[in-house]
């Protein structure tokens, strides 16, 4: 058979005879990004041939106009003998029903769009965002001023807020960030971001941390950070700096220096991202923390075109909560010129540890990072370190079993970091590691400040 040389675009699809359910595909990528469909031609671009092309070439344009009141170019072609019909679909910057249902290209699939996806696609085609949309549930007395404060304090530091604005109004702050519509009702970023209780209204605006063993199954313990989002990147980072992370110790000379096991700016970084870039809609925002490495998941895919390359080059920025982001920028916490991934890079490359990895997985956006430090921290006490063979015949109680489990988890844990994950005073656990210590069961290697748990198995 005869083939043809398709013109350039993102999408081509292939047909070999006309059919009206096709209108649906038309429909989803005017909805999308555009496309060209040729019909009479199969998926290896050979030409199949029309036998009512010339009628084809009416009706397919009518349909379109009547069901959608989309105009598309719609062409005919003749190569050997047979006809075939080209069909040219622009993307459309206003949102395109057929019978009334909403569809959209995505992929290789055509997806109906209802429910949560309608929604967002209809706002985003309305150059709206989710956190522009009107609350008449809530009123200023649901706004915390202290986090309007906070606010006002970090953006004048930053410079971005001058300093004559430090006492204005609650309103006043609102309104100069567009978070009041025009009623004076409160929008949906103004609860997120300075609400005293946002999960009143939005129950998934959390930050979950979660501390794992070899699986998920394998849940150690974990932590619920709510509240505004403003001070929620704060919050999380005071966490896991007392109990997720490590800080390891180094000398210089006399000096004592203790820093973080991942570059402090750049997890702030990506926690902002989370925080900025998620749909609110959607699931809790959720941290995995393992041995080897720990996931940071939050709902709301990548930009259409971007990935991980294109994050850490040069690129453009695209909030999904255009309402937060600006907040967050007027804060200081972040740009607007889509340098966060550079600063995320710059960052664990001076550290000299592997860059995150960041790909669309479960309908959100998941970024990987490797935990090389505490994992050769780990190895340097490993060799000294047995899980307990057995402990029949010794008495503990739930708590010092507990705390062996942290310890075999990681022989660098302090006293500090232990009460810290089972919520009791340092002095309840110092006692009970100097009872295990008694009992035989602990040994404690090195000083006081840099050593770590051995874990007798005699």
């Amino acid at each position: 058979m005869s083939k043809i040389r398709p013109k350039e675009s993102q999408n081509v699809e292939w047909k070999r005879i006309w059919k009206d359910e096709y209108l649906k595909w038309i429909c989803g990528f005017a909805n999308a990004q555009g496309a060209i469909m040729y019909f009479g031609v199969n998926d290896d671009h050979e030409i199949c041939g029309l036998t009512d092309s010339k009628k084809l070439l009416e009706d397919i344009p009518n349909k379109v106009v009547n069901y959608m009141g989309l105009v598309v170019d719609v062409n005919l072609y003749e190569q050997d003998g047979m006809d075939y019909i080209e069909v040219i679909i622009e993307p459309s910057n206003v949102a395109i029903s057929y019978k009334g249902k909403y569809y959209y290209r995505s992929g290789s699939t055509m997806q109906e769009l209802n429910g949560l996806a309608l929604q967002q696609f209809l706002l985003k085609k309305m150059g709206r965002s989710w956190d522009d949309m009107t609350n008449e549930q809530a009123t200023l007395e649901d706004i915390d001023r202290k986090a309007i404060n906070y606010f006002l304090k970090k953006g004048i530091e930053a410079q971005r807020i001058p300093e004559t604005e430090r006492d204005a109004s609650t309103s006043d702050v609102l309104d100069s960030l567009g978070l009041l519509d025009e009623g004076g009702y409160l929008k949906n970023a103004a609860i997120l971001l300075f609400g005293q209780r946002p999960q009143k209204f939005f129950p998934s605006a959390v930050f979950k941390i979660g501390r794992f063993g070899q699986d998920e199954a394998d849940l150690m313990f974990q932590d619920v950070i709510e509240g505004n989002i403003m001070q929620m990147a704060e919050r999380v980072m005071e966490v896991l700096q007392a109990k997720y992370l490590v800080s390891p110790v180094r000398f210089e000379g006399m000096q004592r220096y203790e820093t973080l096991e991942i570059p402090i700016e750049s997890m702030r970084e990506i926690l902002y991202n989370a925080i900025a870039h998620k749909d609110y809609a959607g699931p809790d925002i959720q941290m995995h923390v393992y041995n080897d490495h720990i996931d940071i998941w939050n709902e709301g895919e990548l930009p259409d075109g971007y990935d991980e390359h294109v994050l850490y080059g040069k690129h453009s920025s695209k909030p999904r909560n255009r309402h937060i982001a600006g907040a967050l920028f007027k804060a200081g916490f972040i740009d607007t010129w889509g340098r966060g991934f550079k600063k995320i890079r710059e960052g664990f490359e001076k550290a000299g540890i592997p860059m995150p990895k960041v790909e669309n997985f479960c309908g959100g956006v998941q970024v990987t990072i490797a935990r090389t430090r505490f994992m050769q921290m780990t190895h340097v006490a490993s060799h000294v370190v047995s899980p307990v063979v057995s402990l029949s015949q010794v008495k503990l109680t739930d708590r010092q079993q507990k705390i062996l489990r942290l310890i075999t988890d990681n022989p660098l844990a302090s006293a500090q970091e232990m009460a810290a994950v089972l919520a009791v005073v340092k002095r309840t656990i110092q006692r009970d590691l100097s009872a295990m210590q008694k009992m035989g069961i602990l040994i404690r290697e090195g000083n006081t400040s840099a050593g770590h748990w051995v874990i007798s198995t005699k």
